[in-house]
Formats: C-alpha cells, structure tokens, sequence
C-alpha cells in the first residue's frame, strides 16, 4: 500500500487501486504507439502487483504500529512466485512483462540478499522461452515495458502527492521512445506532461483513498477494521494538453 502521512492521519492508497491508476493513464497513450496485443499490455499494467493484496496479509505495519509503505518491503519469494504465478494463469504475455518489472524492481537487492539472484536467474530463463514462444523481439519486449514502468512510476508521483507547486517540473520516467517527461501542474490546477503523449488533448484520471485518523495499531487485524470503516474517497487529477 502506498502510505502518506497528513495533518489529518494516514492516507492509504492500495497496491492495486494504484495499478488502476496506471492503467488509466495508459488507456489514454497515443494509438500510433500501443503495442500489438493491447488489451493484455493493459492488463498487464492494471494487474502488474496483483499479488499485494492488503485484505488479505499479514504484514501491514512497521515496528512502531504504523502502516508499511510499500517500499519497505524487501523481496519476498513467495509473494513474487505468487505474483508469477498470477499472471502466467492469465497469458504468457503477461507473465513476461510482469516478469520484468520484477527485474527491474528487485535487482538492486541482488548482491545483499542470496534469494534474489537465482529468482532472477529464473525468471530470465522464462523470460527467453515467452519471447520465443510469442515471436516477440528483446528490443520490442522492452519497448512495451516500458510502457508499464512509466505509467507505473506516473501513477506512484500522483499517488505519492509529489507534483511540484508553482508549476515547477518533475521528472516522469523514460516512456517507450526512450524520451524524458516532466510533469507540470498549472496555474488553474490541471496537469500537463511534456511532450504529450496521449491521443486525447486532455481527460480525467482518479483513484481511490481511505484517511485513517488512528496513527498507531496494535495488530494486523486492528488496522484491517479501521481501514475498513475509513470511508472511500476519490482523488481526481484533469490532465491537458498545453
């Protein structure tokens, strides 16, 4: 889940309510540069951290009794073999570009934690066979990852309340033409992106949030029951073209 602390307690947004976000954004990316196999590339990026299901885990606070943002989590196998498993019950294509994102999340861990490499040494063998098995090139595969990856990070700079103030830039990611966006809110407090990469000149985009007042939690099960009876909110973001 994704964890901002306010005036008013914590705002909590989940692991796949951020993923609607990003899939959002994507189902408004210009038509002349989607993937062949769209609909799966959004799937792939609505669903690409299914597996994080705050409902139903056990690990949901800090040490302290506050809630765990997502990343303090470190790799764990079971989650990311569940997580594979997934996606591959879905289509291979899926499993491969949620394969990746793997990759690139976990292989920063890769010289302090002796789990991840031959997870990783894994899944690159997968990787291979789906790319044989769907005839899709390594340099294609990574065209559309990138796809996921910005609007996965787009989603997370929203979601993470990051846009600047007083119309400063903020890097986006590199998207699948390897150029640099920047985010930029303006004076009447729509968004832009630079370039515009969307196929409509501008649309809205939301996600849903639950403030929680209580700081500190006694249990798994205590924060579950508060998160629960916080009412659900939308955050709207009008994004345009300028």
């Amino acid at each position: 889940m994704i964890v901002n602390y306010t005036q008013q307690g914590w705002e909590i947004i989940t692991q796949r309510a951020h993923g609607v976000l990003a899939a959002q954004l994507a189902a408004h990316w210009a038509v002349k540069e989607r993937p062949k196999r769209w609909t799966e590339t959004l799937l792939a990026i609505a669903e690409h951290d299914d597996a994080r299901t705050e409902l139903e885990s056990n690990i949901l606070l800090t040490p302290q009794g506050g809630p765990l943002n997502f990343d303090m989590h470190l790799f764990d196998p079971e989650h990311c073999r569940c997580l594979s498993n997934f996606s591959l019950s879905k289509s291979r294509y899926i499993a491969l570009l949620t394969s990746m994102h793997m990759a690139f999340l976990y292989k920063k861990e890769e010289s302090s934690n002796p789990l991840v490499k031959p997870f990783l040494q894994e899944q690159a063998k997968l990787q291979k066979q789906w790319l044989d098995d769907l005839s899709i090139s390594p340099t294609e595969a990574n065209r559309i990852y990138h796809l996921l990856e910005w609007c996965d990070a787009c989603s997370l700079l929203l979601c993470r309340n990051e846009v600047q103030p007083e119309q400063r830039d903020i890097e986006v990611s590199q998207g699948p033409a390897k150029r640099k966006y920047k985010m930029q809110q303006l004076a009447d407090g729509r968004l832009t992106i630079k370039p515009w990469p969307f196929d409509t000149d501008s649309f809205e985009i939301q996600v849903e949030k639950r403030l929680l007042q209580q700081l500190q939690f006694s249990s798994n099960d205590e924060f579950k029951a508060c998160f629960l009876a916080a009412p659900a909110t939308e955050v709207v973001w009008k994004l345009a073209k300028t």
